[in-house]
């Protein structure tokens, strides 16, 4: 599990989103520079090919000659400008969409900041849920999914949340039966090769298990069925956005159940000293 980039790796990716956009300016400059040498040659070319239409000034058949052969040099030249200008405006494309991704990346990695500090800024284990939910649907981009909470009584991962289906309509799941189980027992992240788009959702076959570990123990597990219409498939970025999530969300969950058993065992015992001093 990857740690949570600091802020100087912020700092240096927004360094490299300006560089990007700085190298994207120059190409653009580079680009109307071409388009202004090859439209001189253009002009140029056609003054010459009309000096050899004219017999009155096409002169002798050495100058006609030499004319010709400046019209196939000048060709030539703007044959190679017009090749330039295509790898430029391909660099520029490529420039425009990494810069494009970056910006992306940062815009992701920041509402992640945001949203992981909400995540440890409280300890009511039903506040922490519904951040998760907010997280997964906002910057994952999920329809449908569960939270599954591992019970150390009965040794079962049984769901605690559910966003677009019932948490009746999940069953319980041992660690290493199925595939929730298995990502539950591996501790490894399981994404599914295709993102089916029917509209299916099959509660032994999600898209996605995100195992929610402390030291490699696993309290629970992230489960995808299904994603947003406009969110097609996942890409790289989501990968890294899942990792960050289930390691802020397993210690934020962790530490309010932590807190929500110490509050109900002081009230017990206090309980206790009331009836006892009574």
């Amino acid at each position: 599990m990857s740690a949570p980039k600091r802020p100087e790796d912020k700092a240096h990716q927004f360094d490299r989103a300006e560089e990007f956009l700085q190298m994207f300016k120059k190409g653009a400059e580079f680009t109307q520079e071409l388009l202004r040498e090859n439209e001189r040659l253009r002009f140029r070319a056609i003054e010459i090919e009309e000096l050899l239409k004219d017999p009155a000034r096409k002169g002798s058949g050495r100058e006609g000659a030499k004319l010709i052969t400046r019209i196939e040099e000048l060709e030539k030249e703007r044959q190679e400008l017009l090749r330039k200008y295509e790898e430029v405006e391909s660099e520029n494309k490529d420039f425009a969409r990494r810069y494009l991704e970056i910006e992306e990346e940062n815009n992701n990695l920041a509402n992640l900041y945001v949203a992981s500090y909400q995540l440890h800024s409280t300890l009511d284990s039903d506040e922490v849920l519904q951040i998760i939910i907010e997280i997964i649907i906002n910057l994952i981009g999920a329809e449908v999914f569960a939270i599954l909470l591992l019970d150390e009584k009965t040794g079962e991962l049984k769901p605690v949340a559910s966003e677009g289906i019932g948490k009746g309509e999940i069953p319980p799941v041992r660690p290493g039966d199925g595939r929730i189980g298995l990502v539950a027992k591996a501790g490894e992240n399981y994404f599914a090769e295709h993102v089916p788009r029917d509209g299916h959702v099959d509660t032994n076959e999600p898209i996605v298990c995100i195992p929610l570990s402390i030291k490699k123990h696993v309290i629970g597990v992230i489960v995808i069925y299904k994603l947003l219409q406009q969110k097609p498939e996942f890409t790289e970025l989501d990968h890294e956005l899942f990792t960050l999530l289930a390691g802020h969300a397993a210690t934020a969950t962790f530490a309010s159940r932590l807190y929500s058993e110490s509050e109900r065992k002081l009230s017990t015992i206090q309980g206790f000293i009331d009836l006892l001093t009574k």
